[in-house]
């Protein structure tokens, strides 16, 4: 009752999950991002697009079986795509198995005109993107993508770590040099790559990732309502990954095809990084 009260209750939604409390969402959430339009002199190989691969999943189990409405985060989402459309990338989006992309819409910055706009273009592929499954199974041509995106977002955590299409997707990305570019909890599907007959693909590989740390604070304030069924930084140094941050700030980073960013607050500064790779990367 207290928490209620102070405004630390995580929301009971209508489905049984729980967004985040009140003051959850004005510490952590905001009606505008810092995305400015960025006139690129590279652009894209017209030829070419970004696979953007979001999970379809909504409800985490938290440790105490309470429900984490989640998703594709929407700022780690769409302020990356703004600056690769803004350099003249067009998107495929894709669900592992054709169902729609969940927007964690309680995160949407609603005043942001850049980040309505892009939302709106491409609305009715995060409603009825392409099946995953079904672009392995009819084959992939490297010519056709300059990169594979996963967006950040809880819901990363959910399914993609386990689908044998995303390991299938990440894998083909790697040996044909394609860039793979994540943010915040997006390198969970990373661990699809993973199987009992092969080493993990980015063994050694330095990434940002949201710190299990932040996470485990975060039911404090009601944006988690319990702890995390599994904490996503720890697993990924347990494979040899060099975490290249420690707090959930702008941190970006790149190592070899691979980019990274650490949580929200990177979601301009990958954009803007993505596109300097990918573009530079033709020249």
């Amino acid at each position: 009752m207290l928490k209620k009260l102070l405004g630390l209750a995580p929301k009971l939604e209508s489905d049984g999950s729980y967004s985040p409390s009140k003051v959850a969402l004005k510490l952590a959430t905001a009606d505008t991002t810092d995305y400015k339009e960025v006139a690129y002199t590279s652009v894209a190989n017209p030829k070419q697009k970004i696979l953007v691969l979001a999970t379809e999943q909504k409800n985490m189990e938290m440790k105490n079986g309470k429900l984490f409405s989640t998703g594709n985060h929407p700022v780690e989402t769409l302020v990356p795509m703004l600056h690769l459309r803004n350099a003249g990338y067009e998107f495929e989006i894709a669900t592992p198995s054709g169902q729609p992309a969940i927007i964690e819409m309680w995160a949407f910055p609603k005043k942001d005109e850049h980040v309505n706009s892009i939302y709106s273009e491409y609305k009715k592929q995060f409603e009825s993107p392409t099946s995953l499954d079904s672009l392995v199974a009819n084959g992939l041509s490297a010519e056709d993508y300059a990169a594979v995106f996963i967006p950040g977002g809880h819901g990363a955590m959910l399914g993609l770590p386990e689908d044998e299409s995303v390991g299938v997707i990440l894998n083909w990305a790697h040996d044909n040099d394609i860039f793979t570019i994540s943010i915040c909890h997006g390198p969970a599907a990373f661990l699809s790559t993973c199987t009992n007959d092969s080493e993990f693909l980015y063994h050694g590989y330095k990434m940002a990732v949201f710190p299990d740390s932040v996470d485990a604070q975060s039911p404090m304030i009601g944006y988690l309502p319990g702890k995390m069924p599994w904490g996503l930084s720890d697993r990924l140094k347990e494979f040899g990954v060099v975490l290249a941050n420690s707090k959930a700030d702008n941190t970006v980073c790149r190592d070899r095809l691979l980019i990274t960013g650490a949580s929200p607050l990177a979601a301009d500064a990958l954009g803007k990084l993505a596109v300097e790779t990918l573009t530079s990367s033709r020249t």
